[in-house]
């Protein structure tokens, strides 16, 4: 559910977030806004862009890390809220609640500013990260052995079989299910189960880029990134233990790097491939993600090295507010235009031309208005921040 705290500090395990996870989260959203906002799409560096099909590039690590950072924090949350007086009924309404808020933010950002309802997208980040939440976080509450004023002891069994169902389960249905028209097996742009399943049941709200092929987020591929969310909820629970912090940093070490290389090695059997968000993806994706949050907490926890993540602090405590400013300033400059000189161009389009396009080569140039869109955005999260006011959905 949506909500504004101000004048205080967001919950955690003891009281106050963990703070190399705001970190992590807060690096993530930020290169989450500057890979979708350069210049001009035209001249980009490969790391800024995705993966064409099978594969990944940096920029194919954001989406998964921030649903990986949910599970996180999921359970610290949960913890959290026991410990003010919550129930388990009313924290499933609180998943419930939170869920549909963040699905009505996406599904807002999707139809502005013509809301064309026989033509909106259902599916986006938002959207996805919304199932995400409300699946897994319902799933949770439901096996955990404990979840009242004495605690919560989540089923770490049951979240790891669940995961594994999951993953097994993606893998079993696109490798051995017959497309119609395509046969078994097909693991092409069009002819996966996963496009196939879009098609029949999305057609006419997909995303309008891929010509209604397909979604990025569509479906039946939103099933193994609940895995990524629970995977998540086990980092959240081995965080919560009272093993040593180094432990701690340690076991993520050697277990990411453990199902990053499952996942490269399965790339043969199953390719990683964000598109369809495969279970190789999966692992390969949250290992990576393990190892880049043991690295936050050594930096950060451990060394107390922290002036340099302050900025990604501030975005990491407001991350979802950040992406919605993010997305309507992107709107808003592709939507309003200007006149110049005769010509007619959009408002982002002058900015770049008049600003950024002389100033290096085009792909140096479009980076550096990406690089300034983040900037811009972090304007209202630092008087956000400034203010302590914390808008949770």
């Amino acid at each position: 559910m949506s909500s504004v705290t101000p004048g205080a500090t967001p919950s955690g395990t003891t009281g106050t977030r963990i703070v190399s996870l705001d970190v992590f989260r807060g690096m993530t959203i930020a290169s989450m806004i500057l890979v979708n906002d350069p210049g001009t799409w035209s001249a980009i560096y490969w790391p800024l862009d995705h993966a064409e099909w099978n594969g990944w590039t940096p920029t194919d690590l954001i989406f998964p890390f921030f649903v990986f950072i949910v599970g996180v924090a999921m359970t610290l949350s949960f913890a959290a809220r026991l410990r003010r007086g919550a129930t388990r009924g009313r924290l499933a309404r609180h998943v419930a609640l939170r869920a549909i808020a963040i699905y009505a933010v996406g599904f807002f950002l999707n139809a502005f500013p013509h809301f064309h309802m026989s033509t909106v997208r259902y599916s986006g980040v938002l959207q996805r990260i919304a199932a995400c939440y409300l699946i897994a976080g319902l799933f949770v509450l439901l096996t955990a052995h404990r979840v009242d004023a004495g605690g919560f002891v989540a089923n770490i069994g049951a979240i790891a079989a669940a995961i594994a169902v999951l993953l097994i389960g993606y893998w079993a249905l696109m490798r051995f299910v017959p497309v119609p028209g395509y046969g078994v097996g097909n693991m092409t742009p069009e002819g996966n189960l996963a496009a196939w399943i879009d098609r029949k049941f999305l057609t006419g709200h997909m995303w309008r880029q891929l010509n209604q092929v397909r979604d990025p987020e569509g479906l039946l591929s939103t099933l193994p990134a609940i895995g990524t969310a629970l995977s998540g909820v086990l980092v959240g629970e081995w965080l919560r233990s009272a093993r040593e912090q180094t432990r701690k940093i340690a076991g993520l070490l050697w277990v990411g790097a453990a199902a990053m290389i499952a996942g490269r090695l399965l790339h043969y059997v199953f390719p990683i491939n964000k598109n369809l968000w495969t279970s190789t993806y999966v692992l390969f994706t949250s290992g990576f993600a393990m190892i880049m949050l043991a690295a936050c907490m050594w930096i950060v926890d451990v060394k107390g090295w922290k002036k340099w993540s302050w900025p990604f602090l501030v975005y990491g405590s407001n991350a979802i507010t950040a992406f919605f400013i993010a997305t309507m300033l992107a709107i808003l400059g592709g939507l309003f235009h200007v006149h110049v000189g005769g010509r007619t161009t959009t408002i982002h389009g002058y900015v770049y031309s008049h600003f950024f396009a002389n100033l290096a080569a085009p792909k140096n140039a479009s980076l550096l208005f990406a690089i300034f869109f983040v900037l811009l955005c972090f304007l209202p999260m630092w008087l956000l921040y400034r203010k302590r006011i914390f808008i949770k959905l």
